[in-house]
């Protein structure tokens, strides 16, 4: 409870910083903040350091006006414009509101398979599985797509060969997601496959994905052009 009391109180304190950098017409000091929040100048250094770090402080040239005295001008800050980078996201929740607006879309289905194969396309131009394929040379590509897999966060696996061979996924970085929208969400990562194997002119194309085989199993099954 002390340590969440503590970190608390060093939010609030920098906030405080902040607050009061905003506030001034100009640049301050650290003695100048210091003074107007009653800290320790030592304090107001502390949290500067983070402010800065996140970009929410900047500092400012130091002031060498002729009629300054000698010797070395304090360091002054200013606050940088913009919303506060570090605070809470709530992406889930975008993501929540997005495919629900595409399940209740006309083809919803249909337009999530090519939302996830226009991405996969531009991810496999530039995921470290994957250089530009050219006509011939590709290969099947299945390599390469089970460590664009990897590299996403769906701990992926080949199995079986030849009708047979399967990818089989063991974790679904979208997992509350598609336990409740699945319709939406797995229908995106079959697209994400299929967009990837054709910008690398695989010959094998992923036919279809089964999500759930087993609780902690999701198999996306594998087809080669010209295969009876």
């Amino acid at each position: 409870m002390s340590g969440q009391h503590d970190g608390g109180l060093a939010v609030g304190r920098r906030l405080a910083v902040l607050r009061a950098l905003i506030r001034a017409p100009g640049p301050l000091s650290i003695s100048d903040i210091a003074d107007q929040l009653g800290v320790h100048a030592n304090t107001v250094r502390f949290h500067l350091a983070t402010l800065v770090e996140n970009g929410q402080v900047e500092q400012v040239e130091a002031d060498r006006r002729p009629e300054r005295p000698t010797g070395r001008p304090p360091l002054r800050f200013r606050p940088v414009p913009g919303m506060d980078p570090t605070g809470p996201r709530q992406f889930q929740l975008l993501a929540e509101l997005l495919g629900d607006g595409l399940a209740n879309a006309p083809g919803g289905s249909a337009r999530a398979v090519e939302a996830g194969r226009a991405w996969g396309r531009r991810r496999a131009a530039t995921s470290s599985e994957g250089e530009t394929a050219t006509a011939g040379g590709s290969g099947d590509s299945v390599p390469r797509l089970i460590g664009l897999l990897a590299e996403i966060g769906f701990a992926p696996e080949e199995q079986g060969d030849g009708a047979q061979r399967r990818i089989g996924l063991r974790h679904c970085p979208f997992l509350e997601l598609a336990q409740t929208r699945s319709a939406i969400v797995c229908p995106v990562h079959l697209g994400l496959m299929q967009g990837a194997m054709e910008a690398w002119r695989s010959p094998v194309a992923v036919e279809g994905l089964e999500p759930f085989v087993e609780p902690d199993l999701c198999l996306a099954h594998l087809t080669t052009e010209g295969a009876s």
